[in-house]
C-alpha cells in the first residue's frame, strides 16, 4: 500500500516579496493584518469572542491540521507570510537573499517569544530543525531536504538539498511557525502555549470546547487592540450563526449559506477563497478503479446546481482544481487530457462520504448521491465529523468523498496541491491516484522557476489530473464570516490562514 503521509518535493511558486499584507478587513478600513500600534485606541479594548468551526484535532500541534487554527487566532507566525497576491511577505524575517542555488539568508527582525526569550538565529534554526524531523512531516516540508543554522547575530542560513528558487513562499506555511525552545521540552509533543510570537498568547485550552488567549504585550508588530480572545469551537454552523445573532459572539467563521439570510447585511462578509469543493473518486480500488465508470460518474453530475442552489450564490461553478480566487488560472486553463469513454453503470454500489464541519457538504453529498443514482449507481452515504473521517478517507476506505480543499493553504503554491493530492506519493491523495502521465506533468511543473512558466506548467498538470476523472470539481466556495456590530479589523483572508490580528477590536 502506498504511504499517504509522504509528499514529493513541493517547489513553491516564484513570486516577488511585498512589504505588507493587504487582505480586506471586516468593519472599517483599519488593516486587520498590520500593527496594532497604527490604529486608533490605546490597545486596551475588550476581549474578542470568536467561534471556530474546527476544534483542535492534534493537541495543538503546529505540524498538522491545527496549524491554521493557531495562525487564525493570531498565535503563531513564521519567517514569512502570504500577502493578498499570494506573494511571500516579511514576518519574523524582515528580508532575505538567495546566495546560491541551494542557500538562502534570512535577516531576522527584533522580536520576543511569548515566554520572554528572544527570537535569535539559533532559536529559529532549532525550531525549523524540529519541523524537519517531525513525523509525519508538515505538508510544506514532506520530501524536502532542508537544514538551517545561525548566521551571525541577526540572520539564519537555510540550505536545501535541491534548488528551491522560491523557498520564502514555502516558509509562509502555518505548519512552519517559529516557536521557542520551551515548546519542545516534552519529547512526545510540541506545545505552542506561551511559546509563539504572535499578538495573542494561549493561556488555557479546554479540550475540544474552548480556549482562552491574552494579548502578548511585547509583540513586535505593536500592542494588539483587543485585550484577549475567548475562543469557542462550535462544529454546528447554525449554532455559530445563532450565537452571533444573539450577541454572544463577535466573530463567527464559516457561517452556513443557509444561515446567511438570518444575519443582518452589515454583520456578514463573504470572501472569495482558494477553496474548491470536489468529488474525489477512489481510482485504486472499488468500482471507480475503472476509468470508464469514473467518466460515467462525471457525466451523471450536473454541477450547475451547486453554486446556484446549495450555496445560494455564495460560490462559483466548478471550473477546475483552481477557482476564481486564483486570478491567473482561468486564462491559462486547458481542456482535460486523456479522458476515458464512459461505460454504462449497472447498479454498482458506491460508498460516498463527507463531513459536517462545513455544513453545506452534507447537502452537496446528498445532491451528488441523487445524481449518481440517476446515472445508474447505488449509493450509500456516510457523514461524520472531519476528525473521524480523514484517516479512513486517506486509507481509501470509501469509493467517493466530497471534500472542500483550500488549494493554496499548505504552501501557497499551486503545484504543491497537485503533488500532494494527486501524485503517486502524495500525502493527501484521497483519490488514491497514481498515473504516470500525471506524475510526469507535475514533475515538469515542479522544476519551473519562472512565474509565468510555472503557471503554464501547473495548468498543463491540472489538465492531466482532470483527464483521469479522479477529481470532479463541483464548486468554488465563498466563505461567509459573521462579524458583530462595532467589530473592526477582522482579516478576510482568501487563503484562510488568518482571521484575528493585532488590529482586530470591538
Amino acid at each position: 500500500m502506498r504511504s499517504h503521509r509522504r509528499l514529493r518535493l513541493l517547489a513553491p511558486f516564484l513570486l516577488v516579496p511585498l512589504i505588507s499584507s493587504c487582505f480586506s478587513s471586516g468593519g472599517d478600513s483599519a488593516s486587520g493584518s498590520g500593527s496594532g500600534s497604527g490604529s486608533d485606541g490605546d490597545g486596551d479594548g475588550s476581549r474578542l469572542r470568536v467561534a471556530l468551526a474546527f476544534p483542535p484535532a492534534e493537541n495543538l500541534s503546529p505540524y498538522g491540521a491545527d496549524a491554521t487554527l493557531l495562525s487564525r487566532l493570531g498565535v503563531t507566525e513564521g519567517l514569512t507570510s502570504l500577502d493578498a497576491n499570494g506573494s511571500a511577505a516579511p514576518a519574523l524575517a524582515s528580508s532575505w537573499q538567495r546566495k546560491t542555488d541551494t542557500t538562502w539568508t534570512f535577516t531576522l527582525r527584533e522580536a520576543t517569544f511569548q515566554d520572554g526569550s528572544e527570537v535569535t538565529p539559533k532559536a529559529v534554526a532549532d525550531s525549523l530543525a524540529h519541523a524537519v524531523g517531525a513525523e509525519p512531516a508538515p505538508a510544506a516540508l514532506s520530501g524536502v531536504g532542508l537544514s538551517a543554522e545561525a548566521d551571525g547575530a541577526e540572520a539564519v542560513t537555510i540550505t536545501t538539498d535541491e534548488p528551491d528558487p522560491v523557498l520564502p513562499l514555502r516558509l509562509s506555511s502555518p505548519s512552519l511557525a517559529v516557536l521557542s525552545a520551551k515548546a519542545y521540552a516534552k519529547d512526545d509533543r510540541v506545545s505552542p502555549v506561551g511559546t509563539a510570537t504572535g499578538p495573542f498568547e494561549i493561556t488555557e485550552v479546554n479540550g475540544s470546547t474552548s480556549a482562552s488567549l491574552d494579548r502578548f504585550d511585547a509583540y513586535w508588530g505593536g500592542r494588539a487592540q483587543a485585550s484577549g480572545i475567548d475562543a469557542r469551537f462550535i462544529a454546528d454552523g447554525t449554532a455559530r450563526a445563532n450565537a452571533l445573532r444573539t450577541g454572544e459572539l463577535d466573530i463567527a467563521e464559516a457561517v452556513p449559506v443557509s444561515q446567511a439570510a438570518t444575519l443582518d447585511r452589515e454583520t456578514r462578509r463573504d470572501t472569495a477563497t482558494t477553496r474548491t469543493t470536489s468529488l474525489l473518486l477512489n481510482s485504486a480500488s472499488g468500482p471507480f478503479k475503472d476509468a470508464g465508470l469514473r467518466a460515467t460518474a462525471r457525466l451523471a453530475l450536473d454541477t450547475s446546481v451547486f453554486a446556484k442552489d446549495v450555496y445560494e450564490g455564495y460560490a462559483d461553478p466548478g471550473a477546475g482544481i483552481y477557482g476564481p480566487a486564483v486570478t491567473w488560472a482561468a486564462g491559462k486553463r486547458a481542456d482535460p487530457v486523456g479522458r476515458a469513454t464512459a461505460e454504462r453503470a449497472t447498479g454498482q454500489t458506491i460508498n460516498l462520504a463527507t463531513y459536517d464541519n462545513r455544513p453545506e457538504l452534507p447537502e452537496v453529498a446528498q445532491v451528488v448521491k441523487e445524481q449518481l443514482e440517476k446515472g445508474g449507481f447505488k449509493v450509500k452515504l456516510t457523514v461524520r465529523e472531519y476528525s473521524r473521517l480523514e484517516s479512513d478517507a486517506l486509507d481509501g476506505r470509501f469509493d467517493a468523498v466530497v471534500l472542500a480543499r483550500n488549494t493554496l493553504l499548505d504552501t501557497g503554491d499551486p503545484v504543491a496541491v497537485l503533488a500532494g493530492d494527486y501524485g503517486c506519493d502524495g500525502g493527501f491523495n484521497i483519490a488514491q491516484l497514481c498515473d504516470k502521465d500525471v506524475d510526469r506533468a507535475i514533475a515538469t511543473a515542479e522544476k519551473s522557476a519562472d512565474s509565468g512558466e510555472r503557471q503554464d506548467a501547473a495548468m498543463a498538470a491540472e489538465a492531466r489530473v482532470l483527464g483521469t476523472d479522479a477529481v470532479l470539481p463541483l464548486v468554488h466556495q465563498r466563505i461567509i464570516t459573521g462579524v458583530g456590530r462595532g467589530v473592526r479589523g477582522v482579516v478576510l483572508d482568501p487563503y484562510e490562514r488568518a482571521l484575528v490580528a493585532a488590529g482586530t477590536r470591538r
